[in-house]
C-alpha cells in the first residue's frame, strides 16, 4: 500500500475543516499510513469460506407484544400545561419572522 503523503493529509484536514500546522502534518502522515496498512491486513485474514458478518454472535431482537392499553385523553394530558390551544401545547415561538 502506498504511503500517505503530507499533501494528502493536508487535503483531508482541509476537507474535515481541521487546522493542522506543519509539525502536525509531518507527524500524522506516517501514522495514517500505518493505520491503513493495519486495516488492509485484516482483509487477508478471513478465507473465502468465512461469510462477512457485522457481529461475532448471532443477534435476535427481543420485542414485546404490541398491545393497546388505556392512555391519557387529550384533556388529561393538557391539564397541567400552562397554555394550550386546539388540543396542543402552546410554547413560545423560537423562530423569528424571517423564517
Amino acid at each position: 500500500m502506498p504511503e500517505i503523503t503530507r499533501e494528502e493529509v493536508a487535503h483531508l484536514a482541509d476537507l474535515a475543516r481541521i487546522d493542522l500546522d506543519d509539525a502536525e502534518l509531518d507527524h500524522l502522515a506516517p501514522q495514517l499510513s500505518v493505520i491503513l496498512e493495519s486495516v488492509a491486513s485484516i482483509s487477508g485474514v478471513a478465507g473465502e469460506d468465512v461469510p462477512p458478518t457485522s457481529h461475532p454472535m448471532p443477534l435476535t431482537n427481543v420485542f414485546r407484544e404490541d398491545v393497546v392499553t388505556p392512555s391519557l385523553t387529550a384533556e388529561q394530558a393538557l391539564s397541567g400545561a400552562p397554555a394550550s390551544d386546539q388540543q396542543r401545547f402552546m410554547v413560545p415561538r423560537i423562530l423569528g419572522d424571517e423564517q
